[in-house]
């Protein structure tokens, strides 16, 4: 995602205030791949809770419009696989670029409920796991499948399969080295075992 933004999309509680003390990011505010056609940039929002990959955008603008969608499409993602979704308290964290201190940014944050927090320059707290999937994405895609990109349609084409894969086959370390998607399952799984016991 741009050097941007990842949420704590249910799951499990999420926090409800933004994190206290030297919480914050480094870098810019989205990463970028060269093309034939020029440059065009990319947006992903992350669940911190299980590495999900839940929105993402690829753009050739460094826009608000570029992380609004791909905050839109996380919101979607999670509403569509889940009746009982709230939006409303959760913290988007990101670091301090333009795009996630917009007005029109901040709008899409209030109006579905969520607290941004955004951190200090020069420190990458907040935005730790952006930055760790970002560079899992240069590698695994921009460095790794080709030389040279024809247009952003087609590096579009590249994230969709790739976060589709990240998602469902690619294994973490940071969850017990299993994909994303098996981690939430297994959770909520767990979580619905353990509301049956207390019911009874």
């Amino acid at each position: 995602m741009l050097r941007n933004g990842h949420v704590r999309f249910g799951g499990r509680p999420a926090e409800t205030h933004p994190p206290q003390g030297g919480q914050g990011a480094a870098g810019r505010p989205y990463t970028y791949v060269r093309t034939a056609t020029g440059f065009c940039y990319v947006s992903f929002v992350t669940e911190v809770f299980s590495r999900k990959i839940l929105g993402w955008r690829v753009w050739t603008q460094v826009r608000t419009e570029l992380v609004t969608s791909a905050l839109n499409q996380a919101l979607f993602t999670r509403r569509r696989t889940d009746a009982t979704f709230t939006s409303h308290g959760l913290v988007h964290h990101s670091d301090a670029g333009s795009q996630y201190l917009s007005v029109a940014f901040t709008e899409e944050l209030h109006k579905a409920g969520i607290v941004g927090s955004i951190g200090t320059v020069g420190d990458a707290l907040d935005n730790a796991v952006m930055e760790s999937t970002i560079g899992l994405f240069k590698t695994e895609v921009i460095d790794h499948e080709r030389t040279s990109w024809t247009s952003w349609r087609q590096v579009e084409a590249a994230v969709a399969s790739w976060v589709n894969w990240y998602n469902f086959e690619r294994l973490h370390s940071s969850i017990g080295d299993v994909p994303p998607a098996e981690y939430e399952q297994a959770y909520h799984g767990l979580t619905h075992a353990a509301d049956n016991t207390v019911a009874a």
